[in-house]
């Protein structure tokens, strides 16, 4: 069947958000804590928009069951999370993760 995921996620760590380090390590390893196959490496990179506070770190990780996506704003404490997949996944458990990874007070979900 499947599941198609969204999170925007606010109140983050900008330090945390900011952290390629950190968001690159979290695409690799957050396929497998899903059950799910990651089959190429994470690829990160840094976006600079018009507005300063538009800046970010975009990621993304293609997985056999389809792919993760991630782009956060440190400026705004926010984070945007893309999950999809073909195999079902405890959502619930996908959300502890990012709320604990990047230190967010809230989260809305689809």
């Amino acid at each position: 069947m499947g599941l198609h995921l969204i999170v925007d996620g606010y109140g983050g760590d900008p330090v945390k958000l900011q952290d390629a380090a950190l968001l690159e390590r979290f695409l690799d390893g957050y396929p497998a804590v899903l059950g799910m196959n990651k089959i190429a490496e994470p690829q990160v990179h840094t976006y600079t928009g018009e507005k300063p506070e538009d800046w970010g770190l975009s990621g993304f990780v293609l997985i056999a069951e389809s792919h993760i996506s991630i782009h956060t704003f440190p400026e705004r404490e926010s984070v945007n999370i893309d999950i999809f997949s073909c195999r079902d996944f405890d959502p619930q458990h996908a959300l502890e993760q990012v709320k604990q990874t990047f230190g967010l007070s809230s989260i809305r979900r689809w």
